[in-house]
């Protein structure tokens, strides 16, 4: 009788072992296997997760990010999932690098697929050109100057004007009426005297050469005064000297 009672409490006691080691199941998301995680995740380094690294848990359009799963930013399966002017490449909305990559009739114009504003210049306004489909402001020529200014030249230490520098004037005036292009009067002097001295000379020697012109009709506006004094002189006797006591008519 006693042997009965010794074996059933044994048995007993096994029984409640099993009952106990069947309980002791991980806190969530703690985890020993998959079972003991919920429904579509992943037991992963003893932690319940939505996807394994490198696998395809997560499906279309998604990727596993730290046991997550994330929306593939820009994904694309075609070029309907993108936004407008954007092309669908390798799974990925992304701006245009060329024509090819657009469908018919659209150009690829500044990483965007747009129709274009015009193919050829026709289709632009007159003072406009069809580059690479819109219309723009067609590049300005250079303006070449009708004629060439002649150069002023006067007396030692003078700012009158000769004779010679009238006659020379007078041809540029008509000149300068031919056009509505601005100049700027470089006065200049020979390297005798101050440098202080110079400059004011060659500013007299300038609006000298202002004030005939102002006479002749050519508008104040179109000139400017650039006094240089003795700074581009290069004469080192009388002969070069003569040719460094200036006004220069220079094109703007």
């Amino acid at each position: 009788m006693q042997k009965m009672k010794t074996t059933l409490v044994l048995g007993c006691f096994g029984a409640l072992l099993l009952v106990a080691a069947a309980g002791c199941k991980p806190d969530y998301p703690a985890c020993d296997t998959d079972k003991d995680c919920k429904d579509k995740e992943f037991c992963v380094g003893r932690k319940c997760q939505q996807c394994r690294p490198n696998a395809s848990d997560c499906g279309e359009g998604r990727q596993c990010n730290a046991g997550r799963c994330d929306a593939i930013p820009g994904y694309c399966r075609d070029i309907s999932q993108c936004p407008e002017g954007a092309i669908c490449n390798a799974n990925r909305c992304q701006a245009c690098t060329s024509d090819m990559q657009c469908s018919t009739g659209k150009l690829c114009m500044m990483g965007r697929c747009s129709i274009p504003q015009c193919t050829k210049d026709e289709n632009c306004a007159q003072d406009q050109e069809c580059v690479h489909g819109l219309c723009v402001g067609a590049a300005k020529k250079p303006v070449k100057p009708p004629c060439d200014l002649e150069t002023v030249y006067f007396d030692f230490d003078k700012s009158n004007l000769t004779s010679a520098a009238t006659s020379a004037l007078a041809t540029n005036a008509t000149c300068l009426k031919k056009t509505d292009m601005s100049v700027s009067l470089v006065g200049r002097a020979d390297p005798r005297g101050t440098t202080e001295y110079n400059m004011a000379l060659s500013d007299r020697r300038a609006q000298s050469v202002k004030d005939y012109l102002k006479r002749t009709g050519i508008a104040t506006s179109r000139m400017s005064i650039v006094p240089r004094g003795s700074l581009d002189a290069n004469g080192t006797s009388e002969t070069g000297w003569a040719k460094d006591r200036r006004v220069d008519s220079e094109w703007r």
